[in-house]
């Protein structure tokens, strides 16, 4: 084997010997080996280094403020950021290089089975280099708009990022939004071209758009494919050199932001920090700033990409903390913790999350109500952005009105019932939150306030009651190739939308900005968007507050009674169009009877939609 090996033999153990050596201090470089390729020397003292730390616990203490670096890989959906986290964990020697390794920071199983992030996941890489020991603490976010408080959250422990854009797809919907929440958060962005190798790769277009959307020079952008790991050693080094370490204060008393958390079902809520000031170790007793409880620390660690106990967490690292939250409500994103008879002020914490959708959730059997409750407890506590409130149906019985940041999130949060909880639910169609302006002195007395929001429709106010209704509204950003702006702009009025802005990104890419009603795009804009544009255009939107809108109340009957779970608020415009789509659905859907069933959409007592379906006679 030696001889097979060659030079490469007696060289692994020099460099190995050498490693040894620089356990304890940081030793020159081996003679020449700055010259016979820095990166591949690096690669292996990473490896080694790292293994060697998985084994013991590792002494944070090591790594002094000017050698962390804390960054984030956003990007649009499926531009290449849990692929380009694979490269830079094997590279670090985080993790063995394999051909199985696939999304490993995707650790959720709806995550995998929809080849999407879901969740923002956190690691700590070692890199050694240049005699130099470096922590880079990164987090991988999602790409689809429905999770950009994720985004949101996780920007808050980095002090930069890792703009990742497709080079075939070039810049896209999200990644607009993405820069700018990077931008206004006053980051360190570092412009990553991903997928060279493929075979319609344009990187000298994706280079041109990103000067010209973003303002960046182009000598900035970084080519590789992380796919076959092609120039990644050169992102890692653009993060040492472009993103700034954290300013932090190790000798100030402890302040740690809660910026995530996880439940266990044996050790209780599990925190990840960032910490901004002092220092935090086990057996400390730390108080949250929101509840101000009082807990001992059982255990601190960094995420390595799985927990790795440290004996300490220094100022300017991002890691877990365990202690002895049993409740999930204690452990609230955005608190601040601090020692016991230390306080300090509190760190500004994070923007709530705003609801965009809601729809009821129900047991499927009332005996498994709380049960259900637990599930939901649990993984609001992982989902943050999900609102709960109390709700109770006639036909479905005691259940929740849940507030989603879109569709996709409501799917996903109710794949991660079934999948982590065992939960089976029902749920409702999902509406968008109403206002109502009261007209009467009274009514503003009973229900203390002028301007009330409706998030079930079965509580709509009649028209009598109020002076006008509103409706949530969104300024949508969609980037196309310029021969479908056409059959997108006539998607776009025929949901009533306004256009505010149209700007060509390049010869063949435009980027159309539009004020639309939320109701109008939050089930099937963009399914109908995809399709007229042969799935080219990409989607993004944000919260543009309130307009007035005629809506009017719309009842379903079943032979004469009224469904309450079947109540939908439309526009006036609209009521008769989606009135008769209903009652044709529920005519295909419902089980056929001996019997013939009316079915039937009202506004008040007007009639304005009918369906009937016929009996069935024994033998036919």
């Amino acid at each position: 084997m030696r001889i097979l090996a060659g030079r490469g033999w007696w060289r692994g153990r020099a460099l190995a010997a050498w490693v040894t050596g620089a356990a304890g201090r940081a030793l020159p470089w081996p003679p020449g080996a700055r010259t016979r390729g820095a990166a591949a020397a690096c690669g292996a003292l990473d490896r080694l280094y790292s293994s060697a730390a998985r084994q013991e616990k590792v002494d944070m203490s090591r790594f002094p403020a000017e050698n962390i670096r804390n960054f984030s890989i956003i990007a649009h959906v499926d531009h290449g950021k849990s692929t380009l986290a694979d490269r830079l964990l094997e590279l670090t020697g985080t993790i063995d290089k394999t051909k199985n390794n696939k999304q490993v920071l995707d650790k959720l199983q709806v995550e995998r089975e929809r080849g999407i992030t879901v969740k923002a996941q956190t690691a700590s890489l070692f890199y050694n280099c240049e005699g130099k020991q470096y922590l880079l603490n990164l987090i991988d976010t999602p790409g689809h708009v429905d999770f950009s408080y994720e985004v949101s959250r996780s920007l808050s422990a980095c002090q930069g990022v890792l703009l990742v854009v497709d080079a075939n797809e070039g810049i896209q919907a999200q990644t607009v939004a993405n820069f700018f929440l990077a931008f206004e958060a006053q980051l360190s962005v570092i412009p990553v071209i991903n997928k060279i190798d493929l075979k319609n790769a344009d990187p000298e277009r994706v280079v041109k758009q990103i000067e010209k959307v973003f303002d960046i020079p182009s000598d900035e952008c970084i080519k590789i494919s992380a796919k076959l790991g092609t120039n990644v050693e050169s992102v890692l080094q653009a993060v040492i050199e472009r993103i700034p370490p954290p300013k932090v204060h190790r000798n100030s008393p402890l302040r740690a932001l809660v910026f995530d958390s996880t439940f266990d079902q044996y050790r209780g809520v599990i925190a990840n920090v960032a910490l901004f000031d002092g220092v935090v170790s086990k057996g400390d007793k730390i108080v949250s700033a929101h509840t101000q409880k009082t807990y001992e620390v059982n255990e601190v660690g960094v995420l390595n990409p799985n927990e790795q106990p440290t004996h300490k967490l220094y100022a300017g690292q991002v890691g877990y903390l365990i202690a002895g939250m049993k409740d999930v409500t204690e452990a609230q994103i955005g608190d601040t913790l601090y020692l016991h008879k230390q306080p300090v002020e509190p760190l500004p914490g994070f923007k709530s999350a705003k609801p965009m959708v809601f729809a009821g959730m129900y047991p499927v059997d009332q005996s498994e109500y709380n049960n259900l409750k637990s599930a939901i407890e649990k993984l609001t506590l992982n989902d943050s952005s999900v609102t709960v409130h109390r709700d109770s149906s006639l036909a479905l019985g005691a259940g929740w009105r849940l507030g989603f940041l879109g569709l996709l999130h409501m799917e996903v949060f109710n794949q991660r019932l079934e999948q982590e909880y065992n939960a089976s639910v029902i749920l409702t169609t999902p509406t968008v939150p109403y206002k109502a302006v009261l007209s009467s002195a009274k009514l503003i007395k009973e229900y203390r306030e002028k301007e009330i929001t409706i998030i079930n429709p079965a509580q709509f106010p009649d028209k009598s009651k109020v002076t006008e209704y509103l409706e949530p509204v969104v300024l949508g950003t969609i980037i196309t190739p310029d021969e479908y702006t056409g059959k997108i702009m006539m998607l776009c009025q025929a949901r009533r939308a306004v256009q505010k802005n149209m700007v060509f990104i390049d010869q063949n890419r435009v980027m159309l900005k539009y004020l639309l009603p939320l109701n109008e795009i939050v089930v099937d804009f963009y399914d109908s968007l995809k399709s007229l544009s042969s799935g080219y255009a990409s989607f993004d939107y944000e919260d543009a507050g309130y307009q007035t809108a005629e809506l009017v109340k719309m009842d379903i009957l079943l032979n004469g009674n009224f469904v309450e779970e079947l109540i939908t608020i439309v526009h006036k415009d609209k009521a008769h169009t989606v009135g008769k789509a209903i009652c044709e659905r529920l005519k295909d859907s419902l089980p056929r009877q001996l019997f013939e069933i009316a079915i039937q959409a009202a506004i008040g007592s007007k009639i304005i939609a009918r369906e009937t379906m016929v009996v069935i006679l024994p033998g036919k």
